[in-house]
Formats: structure tokens, C-alpha cells, sequence
């Protein structure tokens, strides 16, 4: 299942598009979808209106993934991807695959996954150092003010970051350069939209010539769920749902598999690879990436407050218990 959104009739058409602009208000993404005002006008807003506002600096006063500034925290961050860039192989990856697709771990709720994030640090994240389940719940609770209707997306947004419980002993205490940080495909060219690409030359399949050219093994338009990504917590997270049976639309798990995909969806690249059904869950993607990336925050949430409002989305989207 895909969710289609609805285009407006005058899809295709730049002047049209324009003219949705000036009488919605709002931001048209490509093929004519609508981005809420608030994300494309928000000095028209305050906290009184009581919409997500995207704010101009991460929790340490710098731009948003900016891994050029200079600081102790960005020089453990380049470190990740160097040791991210020369370990993720595609046989890595199928390793990966094939060891956790498995299942076979640990059986507990979302909810309590959700508790054990508590005990993770991103440390590819050069935006935030505070515990995960905080970031799991401002994504959350921002798209829940700006979507309130779209319930499956609120509880998407719990949800997107618990296979980063990977690091944890009862998961295989995998090193953080195989569980977070940004995803890229395997067995193609790497390419320059990826966040420190240099330190790939260091990579074995770098000067592998099946795996060096723009398509590699790929044909053109194959679709994403043929392509190998570099493995972490989105590809777990991904698993975990599908293979436990959730009732998520199309557009959820697409989210939850490609969310760390940022050469894709803010870099534009690998595009070529794409289905018809990848374009349109995308659009998706791209609405969710705004409040992912700038919903990080010291501010924390009332998690006891909140509680009862996501178990009931947990409860109507997944089973009691799932294998991890």
C-alpha cells in the first residue's frame, strides 16, 4: 500500500503551481505537494499559535548539520565517518542482513524499546548530545500539532530511531559506525553528496570496478528495496516493523527505512535508482525530515504526559510484543 497524495489540478504546470502558492499560502514541493505554511513562513508565527517553528540553531548555537565548524563534539563526529566510510562494505551489509534479519534477540513492546533508548548517545549527530527518546518524542509531538489528523505519521516519528538500540550489549553492542550516522547504497559509485566523502577511498569496494560506476549493479529505476544501503538502525528499525506484522502504510516504512538517507533526500542524489512508488513515498520522507532535524532541542518532554497517547497508537499499529 502507497499513500497517494492528492495533487492539485494544476499539477505540472510551474505557473499554476504558483498561483496554489499565492491563494494557499503554502509551500508546493515538486509534483505540486503542499508543505504546511508554517515550515515555508515561519517569521508569520509564534509559540502562541501553537505550531512547530524551525528554529535557526542547534542545541549548540551552531546551523543545523554543519560539519565544517570547528569544536570538540564535530571532531568525534568526522571521526565516525571516517571509521563509517572504510568499514561499510556491501558484504558488510549482507551480513548484517541476513545475522538480524534473524529476529532472534530479544521479545518487548515499542514502549519498551522506546525506555531503553535512554541509555543511547548519538555520537554521529552533530545537532544533539541529549538521550534518544527525547528526540523520538519532540519529532513526534511537532508533527503531531502540524498533522494531527495523520496518526500513523505521529507514531512513525516515536519510532524512526529505535534501531539505534543496536549499540546496546542485548543487541551485539554494535560500534556506533554500524548503527547512525547517514546511509548510502552499496555497489554503486559513491557519490560526492555523501558527508565526508573522501575517507570512501578507503573503502574495499571503492576501487572494485563492478561497484564504481554511477548504476554499478543496478538498473536504472530498480527501486530502493533492491538497492543495498549501508546498514544501521533505519534498515533494523525497517525489519523489525515489516517482519512483526505493522499495519504502518507504505509511507511510514519508507520513512522509518530511509530517514538517514540524506544524500538522497536533501542531497538529491541516487535518484536514478528510484521507483515510481519511491518518488511518491518521498514526498513523505521530505515533510518528516523537517521536523527530525529541526525539532532537536534541550527542551524535554513530558514523557508521562504524552504516554498514553502513543501506547494507543502503538496498540493499534503493532502487536503487544515483537521480536527484535
Amino acid at each position: 500500500m502507497t499513500i497517494l497524495i492528492a495533487q492539485p489540478a494544476e499539477f505540472g504546470s510551474h505557473e499554476k503551481d504558483q498561483k496554489l502558492v499565492e491563494e494557499t499560502n503554502e509551500l508546493v514541493l515538486d509534483g505540486g505537494f503542499v508543505m504546511p505554511d508554517v515550515l515555508s513562513n515561519p517569521e508569520q508565527y509564534s509559540d502562541a499559535d501553537n505550531v512547530f517553528i524551525a528554529p535557526d540553531m542547534n542545541a549548540f548555537g551552531q546551523a543545523f548539520r554543519d560539519y565544517n565548524v570547528e569544536s570538540e563534539r564535530q571532531k568525534g563526529v568526522e571521526e565516525f565517518y571516517r571509521n563509517q566510510h572504510i568499514n561499510q562494505t556491501y558484504d558488510f551489509v549482507k551480513r548484517m542482513r541476513e545475522e538480524y534479519g534473524k529476529l532472534n534477540r530479544v521479545e518487548m513492546s515499542i514502549w519498551e524499546c522506546c525506555e531503553l533508548l535512554n541509555e543511547v548517545v548519538d555520537e554521529s549527530d552533530p545537532d544533539l548530545d541529549e538521550p534518544q527518546i527525547q528526540h523520538l518524542l519532540q519529532s513526534a509531538e511537532a508533527i503531531r500539532k502540524d498533522y494531527p489528523d495523520e496518526d500513523w505519521l505521529h507514531l512513525t516519528a516515536l519510532i524512526h530511531d529505535l534501531g539505534k538500540v543496536l549499540l546496546l550489549p542485548s543487541f551485539g553492542e554494535l560500534p556506533q559506525w554500524a548503527v547512525v550516522g547517514d546511509t548510502f547504497p552499496l555497489g554503486c559509485a559513491f557519490h560526492q553528496a555523501n558527508v565526508h566523502h573522501k575517507y570512501f577511498k578507503e573503502n574495499a569496494d571503492y576501487n572494485n570496478p563492478d561497484y564504481s560506476t554511477k548504476n554499478g549493479i543496478y538498473a536504472e529505476g530498480c527501486g530502493l528495496d533492491n538497492v543495498m544501503i549501508s546498514w544501521g538502525h533505519d534498515d533494523y528499525m525497517y525489519l523489525v516493523a515489516k517482519e512483526n506484522g505493522t499495519t504502518l502504510p507504505a509511507a511510514g516504512l519508507f520513512i522509518i527505512r530511509y530517514h538517514s538517507f540524506y544524500p538522497l533526500h536533501t542531497g538529491g542524489a541516487y535518484k536514478h535508482l528510484m521507483s515510481e512508488e519511491d518518488k511518491e513515498n518521498l514526498k513523505w520522507l521530505h515533510v518528516f525530515n523537517k521536523y527530525d532535524l529541526y525539532s532537536k532541542s534541550k527542551v524535554q518532554v513530558d514523557v508521562e504526559k504524552v504516554k498514553p497517547y502513543y501506547m494507543s497508537l502503538i496498540n493499534k499499529y503493532f502487536p503487544s510484543m515483537l521480536r527484535w
